[in-house]
């Protein structure tokens, strides 16, 4: 196998400056990068991480913890955040904690064992205190979706509140009368600010009563039960904004069954802006820029990681409205 050494000879540099590009921390030439990059090619290198952590370097990991990878809008962040990784020489660890607070505890106990050099946390369950061991290992966090009030750990969100208010308002553009909402668990930051969207436009209309809220979670079956709920409470309702787009798929479902044509008779709008390709009619949703927060999350993370200056800190992504058939588009 080469060597950082032979590296080293063939490019006609150091073998500290090779290391710096490995790692990249410190100045490396242009020059100097074009031809350590063409001989690590040429001689197919790998840096030995074993060896690079027991020297107490880094270790070129990096977690990824996601509450539900069957969720497609996590499969999404998820390769936005790998490609970026990839682009530095980091791999992926990829974490699915289920929601379960005791699995979360897990894969950080096996990241601090493992020395990983960061991780991004997005997670509805996680608490500040439970990033008490990761501080203590000196192992940077970005989270995602997730916002702590008083803590200085970076946090990248979406104007959710926003959002929900862009949808309500299409689906009043569009005709509708009277408007449910499927709110997912108030536990969770990002579906409370969206709720409070849809109340911000419905509240003080003619239609508007709390009844038309139901509350379940982000699967497809939370959105269906969730509809059926509605509709034997208010069977004239004619739109519906779903606070993720698994529910609205699952309300379209309700519908279907209950014999109401969508966007016919009820209009749906869901949010995040996932591929539901298989869905049918194509469901209208508020999009969340999900590439991008993946590979920002990333880059924010390397950046801490190798200590960048002017990191930037907090930031809020805006949302688009899709239209698509469900609400007529």
């Amino acid at each position: 196998m080469a060597t950082i050494k032979d590296v080293s000879k063939l490019a006609g540099v150091s073998v500290a400056t090779v290391s710096r590009y490995l790692n990249k921390n410190g100045y490396v030439s242009k020059d100097a990068q074009q031809a350590i990059a063409e001989v690590i090619e040429k001689l197919n290198y790998r840096p030995n991480t074993i060896a690079r952590s027991l020297a107490g370097k880094k270790t070129a990991t990096i977690g990824l913890m996601v509450p539900d990878i069957l969720n497609p809008f996590f499969p999404e962040i998820a390769r936005a955040a790998e490609d970026a990784a990839n682009e530095h020489g980091y791999t992926v660890m990829l974490c699915n904690t289920d929601n379960d607070t005791a699995k979360e505890q897990r894969y950080i106990d096996t990241l601090i064992y493992k020395q990983a050099d960061g991780v991004i946390i997005s997670s509805y369950t996680i608490q500040p205190e439970h990033l008490t061991g990761l501080r203590k290992a000196g192992i940077p966090v970005v989270l995602l979706d997730n916002v702590f009030s008083n803590d200085s750990v970076v946090s990248l969100t979406v104007e959710n509140k926003e959002g929900g208010e862009m949808a309500v308002r299409h689906l009043l553009e569009r005709g509708c009368r009277k408007i449910a909402h499927i709110c997912g668990p108030l536990s969770i930051t990002s579906s409370r600010e969206r709720t409070a969207g849809y109340e911000t436009v419905s509240t003080g209309t003619d239609w508007f009563t709390p009844g038309l809220i139901a509350y379940s979670d982000f699967t497809v079956r939370g959105g269906y039960s969730a509809m059926q709920q509605l509709l034997a409470v208010h069977p004239d309702l004619d739109g519906v904004f779903a606070s993720n787009d698994l529910m609205a798929a699952g309300a379209l479902k309700a519908l279907k069954e209950a014999g109401r044509n969508v966007p016919e008779d009820v209009k749906v709008i869901g949010f995040d802006g996932i591929q539901l390709e298989m869905v049918s009619p194509e469901l209208s949703t508020i999009a969340q820029p999900n590439y991008e927060l993946g590979k920002t999350a990333m880059d924010v993370l390397i950046g801490l990681i190798t200590k960048q200056p002017d990191i930037p800190g907090d930031k809020v992504f805006p949302v688009t409205l899709t239209v698509r058939e469900s609400t007529g588009g």
